[in-house]
């Protein structure tokens, strides 16, 4: 089975880490095909072991947290899962052609809560748009997002829960990534 690991914490904060280590790590775990997609903790691999994703999620968090020295929080999707994800349209066309408009998703372990939902939409402002789809939280940001009013701490405290954000445009290469693969 082919996930894509999207990893919070790798190469932010003073955590740096090389890809070809990121790489080796995975194939220690006994993933095959391993590659990494920039340094910004996105994994494409294959997992040789029957299991479920949460129990590999945690299986590959714990292990990069003992090696690394740090916490890795883990977040997999299937390809098919992340083409879903890079083709929902949660914002009308024009929001998202206006100018200096980008579009981010944020990736969590579970759907959030009803409560949690709740947190979120408050936070939205006429900058920062926000709509929840499944596991995954799309922030539509109307200003340079160092003057933003949302951000992936300010979602993560709203959740109570850890989340990993990606530019749309990541995302997006990331399954085209995962089809060249599949292709090749």
């Amino acid at each position: 089975m082919t996930y894509v690991a999207l990893l919070r914490a790798i190469n932010v904060g003073g955590h740096t880490v090389a890809m070809g280590r990121l790489q080796r790590l995975f194939t220690e775990l006994g993933c095959a095909n391993v590659s990494t997609f920039i340094a910004s903790g996105n994994v494409i691999f294959d997992a040789t072991a029957r299991g479920s994703a949460p129990a590999l999620e945690r299986r590959i968090a714990a292990h990069l947290g003992a090696a690394l020295g740090f916490p890795v929080e883990t977040f997999l999707r299937t390809p098919q899962e992340l083409a879903k994800i890079a083709g929902q349209r949660p914002f009308a066309a024009r929001a998202l052609a206006a100018p200096g408009a980008r579009l981010f998703v944020a990736f969590l372990g579970r759907k959030p809560s009803s409560a949690s939902v709740r947190k979120l939409m408050a936070l939205r402002t006429p900058t920062d748009d926000l709509a929840v789809a499944g596991r995954e939280i799309y922030w539509l940001c109307r200003v340079p997002s160092n003057e933003a009013a949302v951000s992936g701490a300010i979602l993560e405290k709203a959740l109570r829960a850890p989340a990993t954000v990606r530019n749309i445009t990541t995302v997006r290469k990331l399954v085209d990534r995962c089809a060249m693969n599949r292709a090749g």
